[in-house]
């Protein structure tokens, strides 16, 4: 098992200065992450960890009771809590010379964070996400066809079995809805629900209709758009939407959703649209969070039904195309040639599961195998 994540060293910094809320999906590492930094600390292995859903820990959490000598302070699933903010800001402003705070959990922190926030200025976000390419030291196509196989989340992955991968999935799902679902959010047709998740899979990869969703599960348009917010905000899924300029006919509002766990995805080539996207948005997260970069990650697709997967925009412009193939190819696709003849000066990657090579058309379109542009990224 791999030493340490992509994020250790970054948040051991920032929790000199502020808290820390550490954001991103269940069981993709947050709890372990928090506990090495504990034991990083100088921290025994269970001083300094409160867990929200642990009746004794919940008990000095309401108290507002800080354990053992100063240090790191680590809260998990304390989003569970209505006054968790509140408790935070109180602690941290008169104890922040002698303990550091680390708060885990949930896209609920994510969630809360913004506007209105009693909590602005007082912590740096972060997201961890699934293992990818390069954090596993991926080489190989032996290491991406693991990853592809196995998923990013690192109990099924460093299982190294397929058949407990696939166990880990239907479970994760099973919690997902029912566990934590229940928790967070209120929803009375939790079965639709349910029933909304397992359809999910089979949509990805296209601009995503709500109305046809809408029509398949009997709700209301407001409701559909409501749960798919809230399985955003609890990081089962993830949208991104259409990059429009004055120079290309752009569809204007229809999104494309991926999700976190890339295996639930049974056709190959859009299992690896998936895992791209995965990659993509974990790259522009770490950016934003730690760069503070303006970056997002959107996609292309034009009136006349031409589209490029992944378009990465930062302050607003377009700084790389990316399509993905699941097949080799040396011929760049028809639609990402015309992205980039019209945006030329943009660089424009056509990536493939299959293979390994570096190329470039005569039109300067990088032709690229996974194992080489997965590498690159974080």
């Amino acid at each position: 098992m791999q030493n340490s994540r992509y994020l250790e060293a970054v948040i051991r910094e920032d929790l000199r200065e502020k808290m820390v809320f550490l954001g991103g999906p269940r069981q993709v590492g947050k709890t372990t992450v928090a506990k090495r930094l504990l034991a990083a600390s100088g921290r025994p292995p269970n001083e300094g960890y409160l867990n929200w859903d642990a009746a004794d820990d919940r008990r000095l959490i309401m108290e507002g009771l800080l354990p053992g000598p100063p240090g790191l302070v680590v809260y998990d699933e304390i989003h569970k809590y209505s006054r968790w903010r509140n408790l935070l800001k109180g602690l941290f402003d008169k104890h922040r010379e002698r303990y550091q705070f680390l708060v885990t959990g949930s896209a609920r922190l994510d969630y809360y964070r913004r506007g209105g926030d009693s909590l602005q200025g007082r912590y740096h976000f972060h997201r961890l996400h699934p293992l990818s390419f390069a954090e596993i030291g991926g080489q190989s196509r032996d290491d991406l066809m693991a990853l592809f196989t196995l998923g990013g989340f690192p109990e099924p992955f460093f299982s190294g079995s397929e058949l407990k991968a696939r166990r880990w999935s239907r479970e994760y799902r099973q919690r997902l809805v029912l566990g934590e679902l229940p928790q967070l959010e209120r929803v009375c047709e939790i079965a639709l629900v349910e029933r909304l998740v397992g359809r999910l899979p089979d949509l990805v990869g296209s601009p995503l209709s709500l109305n046809s969703l809408r029509e398949d599960l009997g709700v209301s348009h407001p409701t559909i758009a409501r749960w798919m917010e809230i399985l955003e905000r609890l990081y089962a899924i993830f949208r991104i939407y259409p990059f429009g300029a004055p120079k290309i006919r752009a569809v204007k509002k229809e999104a494309k959703h991926y999700h976190f766990d890339w295996t639930l995805i049974k056709d190959e080539g859009l299992r690896f649209e998936n895992m791209v996207a995965c990659h993509l948005l974990k790259w522009c997260h770490w950016r934003e969070d730690t760069l503070a970069e303006e970056i997002e990650l959107r996609y292309f697709r034009d009136t006349d039904k031409r589209e490029v997967d992944f378009v990465i925009v930062r302050d607003g412009r377009p700084i790389r195309f990316i399509e993905s193939k699941r097949s080799e190819s040396r011929e760049a696709s028809p639609h990402l040639k015309y992205l980039h003849a019209r945006f030329p000066e943009v660089e424009a990657i056509q990536v493939s599961l299959e293979g390994d090579y570096d190329l470039y058309t005569p039109a300067g379109i990088r032709l690229m195998s996974a194992t080489r542009f997965l590498k690159d990224l974080v």
